[in-house]
């Protein structure tokens, strides 16, 4: 830990009357899990040099935090025994949305050693961008997240087991300025609030969806762009909570209504800050490197999908004309591929329009610098965009549409089990399994009550 950083901290601490720090940790799901701390416990126990404890249970719950079976990490068998979280105090930031508090994101370390949890998400995307530096490369991502946002407080919304919610918008508005005025007061603060917290928002607007809105996050290096894609997710759950509203990054929460998106943008820098993606002398003005990189992402994306799509309703967004991808190819500006080039000079990056606001961060982003490592390595060549309607042409990769086939694809990827390491990826595979597993043994849907009920 940084001297000069721990005076810095304990200086914002006392100047700006912080009570309350939230240490926290990603799980798995890419939600926040931690502990409150006051301001002297902070100083006094959470910077000692072996930081927190918790258990390492919290990498092997299911969404309902029960223990599942199957894992190396942590079980039943090994008690759940404890590892450290130790303050990245460079994530250190105010919470300007909740009274007198600040947060900081923690590394998972194991309980005995200075060994990372390796199986922890920011573990694991550290490793990635470790590789990329050993390569004299940087990767610099934005999320482009998508959610959608309601009149009905929280606690109501789970009562109605989240049916027949009531949107803040009741046509549709993508890009009306009318309509998101309408809505100003809660996405204004938003803004405000993410950007006192060091947390750069470029732009916000409605979407096509009813109550779907769109706040843009500025770009950075890949582990801190993770770090403020989940911080602003949980905040903006937190702010909606706090003025009576509830929000869903579901990638599908509704079959009338389109899905919501986390579109990747991402580039390659130098390790002394060079763009490495553009010339002006190259087709499409995609340097070689470039060309790599988009053309790794091209070959590993099937493998590789279930880091970008996790969940049973991730593979209801990819729909044909739902501007979500439904296969695999590239395209200048061309929102029907799964990739998109767009920009030009520094600004010159890829769109990749598979993941879904419900996906993992660091996750997803590691999936980009594996993908994209590996086509530079090999010296790939990402081929001629496609032009016209990617989704009428058959002849195009298709992406998995299920979760199942996602997975497999993933388990048997010798892609991400070499860089991931074999552990890390038997430990997401059973965690892929386990979500499978309790979809299809506890799940019948509203759609099989009605279709087979009375008439089969």
């Amino acid at each position: 830990m940084d001297d000069d950083q721990r005076a810095a901290v304990e200086k914002r601490l006392r100047d700006d009357g912080i009570e309350t720090v939230l240490c926290v940790v990603p799980d798995l799901w890419g939600r926040l899990m931690g502990k409150r701390v006051t301001t002297d416990s902070f100083l006094k126990t959470a910077l000692r040099p072996e930081g927190l404890h918790a258990s390492l249970y919290l990498f092997v719950v299911d969404m309902d935090m029960d223990p599942r079976p199957g894992y190396e990490l942590s079980s039943w068998r090994t008690g759940f025994s404890d590892f450290r979280m130790v303050p990245d105090l460079a994530t250190f930031r105010l919470v300007p949305w909740l009274d007198s508090t600040a947060i900081v994101i923690c590394d998972a370390y194991e309980e005995d050693g200075d060994e990372l949890v390796q199986v922890a998400p920011r573990s694991i995307l550290r490793r990635q961008a470790e590789r990329a530096a050993a390569a004299q490369l940087r990767f610099k991502m934005a999320t482009e997240l998508e959610f959608y946002l309601y009149r009905n407080p929280p606690a109501e919304a789970w009562e109605r087991r989240y049916l027949e919610l009531d949107p803040v918008s009741y046509y549709r508005a993508d890009y009306h300025i009318l309509a998101s005025t309408r809505s100003d007061g809660f996405i204004e603060a938003i803004r405000r609030q993410m950007n006192a917290a060091g947390i750069e928002v470029e732009f916000s607007k409605s979407e096509w969806g009813l109550g779907q809105q769109e706040i843009n996050l500025r770009y950075t290096d890949a582990l801190e762009m993770a770090d403020r894609h989940a911080l602003y997710k949980n905040g903006v759950k937190e702010m909606a909570h706090r003025s009576g509203q509830s929000v869903t990054f579901m990638a599908k929460p509704s079959i009338s209504e389109i899905g919501s998106s986390c579109h990747i943008h991402a580039s390659l820098w130098g390790a002394d800050e060079t763009p490495k993606m553009p010339d002006q002398s190259s087709p499409h003005e995609l340097s070689g490197l470039g060309r790599s990189f988009l053309a790794g992402l091209l070959e590993h994306t099937p493998e590789l999908m279930w880091l970008f799509a996790p969940n049973v309703n991730s593979y209801k967004r990819f729909q044909s004309a739902s501007f979500a991808p439904t296969v695999v190819a590239w395209g200048r500006d061309n929102r029907t591929c799964g990739y998109r080039v767009v920009g030009e000079g520094e600004s010159l990056r890829v769109e990749n329009r598979m993941p879904g606001a419900d996906v993992n961060p660091y996750l997803s982003c590691a999936a980009t610098v594996i993908a994209g490592l590996d086509g530079i390595e090999r010296r790939l060549d990402c081929g001629d965009p496609y032009d016209g309607d990617a989704y009428s042409d058959r002849e195009l990769p298709a992406v998995p549409t299920t979760l199942r086939d996602g997975l497999e694809l993933f388990a048997g990827s010798s892609l991400a089990a070499s860089a991931l390491g074999g552990a890390v990826h038997d430990h997401l595979v059973n965690f892929g399994r386990q979500e499978l597993d309790a979809f299809q043994h506890e799940c019948v849907t509203d759609w099989e009550r009605i279709r087979y009920f009375e008439r089969i």
